[in-house]
């Protein structure tokens, strides 16, 4: 592939890349209704569902954090799992582009012990590989060199019961995005760039204290994601804001026996970044206020999904994403399955993308999973 030697068309490409759509945060539009500010916020990878059990279930997972992955949906679930686990995620990243150095890996590792630790610790590395683009210059389409580009996170987490049926969790995470490692244009400064996030969340799960038909079959969870300063590539006037997240989400068991579980859960997210057209977006905390705005109806993501149990062996999954046109548009069904054996549990999940020629067609997602 060949890449103009421009920051902004770095950014361009991630995103595209990342999600299939050249915008990857929102449209945001101000108060002047003709004008509408796109912003491409920084790392978007952030944004991908990186597991297949939640993937399967439309990108869900706040308010049903019962795996390894919620350190990225719900840290707080974390609390309420015993035991230790490592999960390890590939995904060929968008499989229309025929890439085969375009993917996307996630390895997660969690261990409760309250005696020790008086809850959960957990970790979590992120990478997505953007593939190897060739260097030109604007004089002459004639390659001079290539470089790889790519992005990763290192996450570390805790989780803690503040009682029986609530649970507090947070993480600090390093990110790095290298889109360049040569200089872009006519800048002084290459395509790299770094910042640090935390994230705060809770999780509601009542018991058997509470009355019957919600005890221990309700969830309701919290999250707020990538919180954390701008990721400069080339100046601090043209850096660019994290995708800062605002999440709810819910959780029900509609039928559970001896043998079959059904789980029906929704997931409310919202992008906390605002810009006005041709200037910088707003920095946090301004943005978590500012966000707010006109285009707040069409800003919402919405995640649903349902999952089926047999004996605790067999699972079957499907769900339904959904976005606001201010946060690219998207909508896709996603279907997967599920297989546990002993202390081992292999997850898998498909996106059928609803439209013709969509770069996230047929994206499939693998997940391995073993406790000890």
């Amino acid at each position: 592939m060949k890449l103009e030697k421009n920051k902004k068309k770095l950014l361009m490409v991630a995103a595209t890349l990342a999600f299939g759509f050249p915008n990857t945060a929102s449209a945001q539009q101000t108060t002047q209704p003709t004008q509408v500010a796109i912003i491409s916020t920084a790392v978007p990878f952030m944004l991908i569902a990186p597991d297949a059990r939640a993937s399967a279930m439309g990108d869900e997972g706040t308010g049903d954090p019962e795996g390894i992955d919620a350190i990225y949906y719900n840290p707080a679930g974390l609390a309420f799992q015993p035991g230790r686990d490592v999960a390890l995620t590939h995904s060929q990243w968008l499989p229309q582009f025929n890439q085969n150095d375009l993917f996307y890996d996630n390895l997660n590792f969690k261990w409760n012990d309250d005696a020790n630790f008086g809850g959960t610790i957990a970790a979590n590395i992120t990478f997505l590989n953007l593939g190897t683009f060739i260097y030109t210059t604007e004089a002459s389409p004639n390659p001079i060199t290539t470089f790889s580009s790519f992005e990763y996170a290192v996450t570390a987490a805790y989780a803690t019961k503040l009682s029986s049926d609530w649970g507090f969790g947070g993480s600090i995470r390093y990110i790095e995005s290298v889109l360049s490692t040569l200089h872009v244009a006519n800048e002084q400064s290459n395509g790299v760039g770094e910042s640090v996030s935390f994230d705060l969340s809770a999780l509601w799960k009542p018991d058997s204290t509470y009355i019957a038909g919600i005890a221990n079959a309700l969830q309701v969870g919290f999250l707020l994601s990538d919180v954390g300063p701008k990721i400069k590539y080339v100046d601090a006037l043209q850096a660019d804001p994290l995708p800062t997240e605002l999440r709810v989400g819910a959780s029900y068991k509609l039928y559970n026996d001896e043998y079959n579980e059904i789980t029906l859960a929704t997931d409310v997210g919202k992008l906390m970044v605002h810009q006005i057209a041709g200037q910088p977006a707003d920095p946090l905390p301004k943005s978590l206020i500012t966000s707010w705005d006109d285009s707040t109806a069409q800003s919402f993501m919405w995640s649903t999904g349902m999952e089926y149990w047999y004996d605790q062996l067999l699972a079957l999954r499907a769900g339904y994403y959904t976005e606001g046109s201010h946060v690219g548009g998207r909508s896709y069904l996603t279907f997967g399955a599920g297989l546990r054996y002993d202390v081992y549990q292999f997850d898998f999940s498909y996106i059928d993308a609803l439209v013709q020629d969509s770069p996230l067609a047929n994206t499939l997602r693998f997940t391995l999973g073993i406790k000890f």
